[in-house]
């Protein structure tokens, strides 16, 4: 069973079509690689499937629960499976709090004990290749690429089933972009976390995706692997894609 299927979903903005009927799934441990252009639908997708804006058409179905227009313990329960890692991961986090506080704040919520939070925060930043120290430092004390880690921290804090990674590391250098990646896919691996991973760069794809889908006009206009899309494109857009210089300078992955 997938642990998010997405049948038809469709979402208007003023008459202008953005999604027009996208089907995809991604089952545990799997991530699916979404990527295109700005203004795709891409971002707008995340939004829906996170249940921060509705549909206008459509069935989410998370954990084998439709989820669509659930409400109540339904929407609760969805809400504590799924996740999600921003661009910008410094506006993940109070800047008034520490990262400690802030990645324990879920662990609270969902009822451990205040005496065992520290504990289990110091674990999960030291997984996510932080020193348990950071427990006591402020956003604005680490760098980007130490924060985004902070949030993947957080993220991950309640065991969900699904991440949501939108844009997750396009704020960051080339470097720490590589990194950030790679500790995605391996938490998602050892952890059985399906991801649906975000991106305007096909050429992250290959690093992290077990499959991708490609999306033009608010449709998905090409799907496969990321070796055979990148290396034998079928689709008019996605062989644009990779005729672009920034996507031929970094295709050698």
């Amino acid at each position: 069973m997938a642990v998010l299927e997405i049948r038809g979903l469709k979402k208007f903005f003023g008459g202008k079509v953005v999604l027009d009927g996208v089907n995809f799934s991604v089952d545990a441990g799997e991530c699916l690689g979404m990527v295109g252009r700005s203004g795709c639908g891409k971002s707008t997708a995340a939004k829906i499937i996170a249940r921060l804006i509705p549909s206008d058409g459509g069935q989410i179905f998370l954990c084998g629960q439709e989820i669509t227009n659930a409400t109540g313990k339904i929407l609760r329960a969805a809400y504590r499976n799924m996740q999600m890692i921003f661009q910008m991961p410094e506006d993940f986090f109070d800047p008034r709090k520490t990262l400690g506080w802030s990645i324990g704040e879920p662990l609270k919520n969902s009822g451990v004990k205040n005496s065992e939070v520290e504990t289990r925060v110091k674990n999960l930043l030291v997984e996510v290749g932080l020193p348990a120290e950071y427990f006591s430092r402020y956003p604005h004390e680490v760098s980007g690429g130490e924060c985004q880690r902070a949030a993947i921290a957080r993220a991950i804090s309640i065991s969900p089933k699904l991440l949501i990674c939108d844009e997750a590391t396009s704020a960051l250098d080339v470097t720490v972009q590589a990194q950030v990646v790679a500790l995605i896919k391996n938490l998602c691996r050892e952890k059985k976390i399906a991801c649906l991973f975000i991106t305007h760069d096909l050429a992250l794809l290959p690093r992290i995706a077990n499959k991708v889908i490609v999306m033009h006009g608010g449709k998905i206009v090409e799907e496969g692997t990321p070796e055979k899309i990148i290396a034998a494109p079928e689709s008019d857009f996605t062989k644009e894609l990779m005729a672009t210089d920034f996507f031929a300078m970094e295709r050698g992955f």
